[in-house]
């Protein structure tokens, strides 16, 4: 079964280093799409990250600083990164060695999907 994000989530988990990507809702932390690799707790990823990208967000608008358009969270056992619009989150679980400059220009990107 294939959703509208299918095609964005397959160009995303094909990096060298990604382990999972998803689609969740800003608001609640539900997954709408996934693509994961086995072991991946999406659900706990999904639900962290939604609640971090939202408190970032508003804490940017808060400071002046404007919308926010790309999160990072950067640990010993990998990144998480996440880009947002329309109340959606892209969120990508990865090693530490992925090439996180060609990631985030690949989820801003995909992002004109949220449009």
């Amino acid at each position: 079964m294939s959703s509208p994000f299918t095609a964005l989530l397959a160009s995303l988990i094909r990096h060298r280093g990604v382990t999972g990507c998803m689609v969740v809702g800003e608001a609640d932390g539900m997954i709408v799409d996934s693509s994961l690799q086995i072991g991946v707790n999406g659900e706990a990823f999904a639900a962290l990250t939604a609640s971090m990208y939202r408190k970032a967000r508003r804490a940017a608008a808060a400071a002046g600083f404007g919308p926010t358009g790309f999160f990072e969270l950067d640990a010993d056992g990998g990144r998480m990164c996440a880009a947002g619009r329309n109340d959606l989150v892209i969120v990508v679980l990865a090693e530490p060695r992925v090439n996180v400059g060609l990631l985030r220009v690949e989820m801003l990107k995909a992002l004109e999907a949220f449009a």
